[in-house]
C-alpha cells in the first residue's frame, strides 16, 4: 500500500484541476463542492508545509470530507471527474489513516 506523501505526490495535481471543474460544472446542484474544494485547498497547503518528510495534521479535513460526501458516495448525477475526485479523496483518506 501507498503512503500517504506517495498518494498526495499523485493526485493532489490533478485535484487541484479537478476540485476546480466540479465547483464549476456541478456547483449549482452539488453546494457541497465548494466545500470539497475548500477541504483539499487546506490539506494542500498543510502538506506543502510539513514537506516530503513530515505528515500533515489532516485528522480534522478528512473527518469533515467523509461527513459532506457520505464516506466519499458518489452522487448518481454527476459526471467522472466529479466521480475521480471521491475516489481519490477516498484513496488518499485510507492512505493517511494506514
Amino acid at each position: 500500500m501507498a503512503t500517504f506523501n506517495e498518494v498526495a505526490e499523485h493526485y493532489f495535481e490533478k485535484l487541484d484541476i479537478f476540485t476546480l471543474a466540479i465547483t464549476r460544472a456541478h456547483g449549482k446542484n452539488h453546494p457541497e463542492a465548494f466545500e470539497v474544494r475548500s477541504l483539499f485547498n487546506t490539506m494542500k497547503e498543510k502538506t506543502t508545509e510539513a514537506g516530503t518528510t513530515g505528515k500533515p495534521h489532516l485528522e480534522e479535513e478528512f473527518a469533515k470530507l467523509r461527513k459532506i460526501t457520505s464516506n466519499y458516495t458518489i452522487p448518481g448525477d454527476v459526471c467522472g471527474t466529479y466521480a475521480g475526485v471521491y475516489n481519490m479523496l477516498s484513496e488518499t483518506d485510507h492512505a493517511y489513516h494506514a
